[in-house]
């Protein structure tokens, strides 16, 4: 089956981004949505799919979300489907979409097929248990990798991070007071969702602009 896209930004832009969702909430929720503007704005050109466990329910069959791992060759298939780019292309998505992207980086990156990857809020960990860690593989990624998490993320927040062995290739953007939707509270940090949605685009531009040469 082919996948379904929801595109922002200019057809001609410089940059395309690739984004899948994390494990509950569709490519057109909120958060994605206001992600997906913001990159739009900052001249990326933004292509967001489903994995097929989230699109079936939209036609009444609710599953579960899948074994990250299980869900990679749909992956491959997203990036097959979007075919060639004016320029350089990133894969990447929010919690679990920017994990299986994560795991499915090197491959695409070592073939020539992808410039970097972009996490938005990654599942270091299930919330309340820091020993259970997704991190094995990013030891020894060898893609230029931007990870962006707010502080207050329950799913690692910067005292746990620090301690992580993480390769030299991935770049960490802290937002904060940010949550795993990088949404920070304004009473308390002085930032807006919007504030913190510009500075993520701004910095993915000039990430994927440092990448290309």
């Amino acid at each position: 089956m082919a996948t379904d896209f929801l595109f922002d930004g200019p057809e001609d832009a410089r940059f395309t981004l690739l984004l899948a969702h994390g494990a509950g909430a569709p490519m057109d929720s909120a958060s994605l949505q206001g992600t997906a503007k913001a990159l739009a704005t900052a001249g990326i050109r933004v292509a967001r799919f489903e994995f097929g466990y989230m699109a079936a329910r939209r036609t009444g069959t609710r599953r579960p979300p899948p074994k990250a791992e299980t869900v990679i060759p749909e992956y491959f298939a997203a990036v097959d489907d979007l075919g060639p780019t004016p320029g350089p292309l990133l894969i990447g998505g929010k919690s679990m979409g920017g994990r299986v992207a994560s795991m499915a980086a090197d491959a695409l990156f070592d073939a020539g097929r992808i410039a970097g990857l972009v996490c938005l809020g990654y599942p270091f960990h299930p919330p309340e248990k820091p020993t259970q860690l997704r991190t094995a593989h990013l030891k020894g990624l060898r893609t230029p990798t931007l990870i962006v998490q707010g502080t207050r993320d329950e799913f690692g927040i910067p005292p746990e991070v620090e301690t992580y062995d993480l390769s030299p290739q991935i770049e960490l953007l802290w937002l904060e007071d940010g949550d795993h939707d990088l949404k920070p509270r304004k009473a308390i940090s002085g930032f807006t969702t919007a504030q913190h949605l510009a500075t993520l685009a701004e910095s993915v531009h000039a990430f994927a602009t440092r990448i290309s040469g």
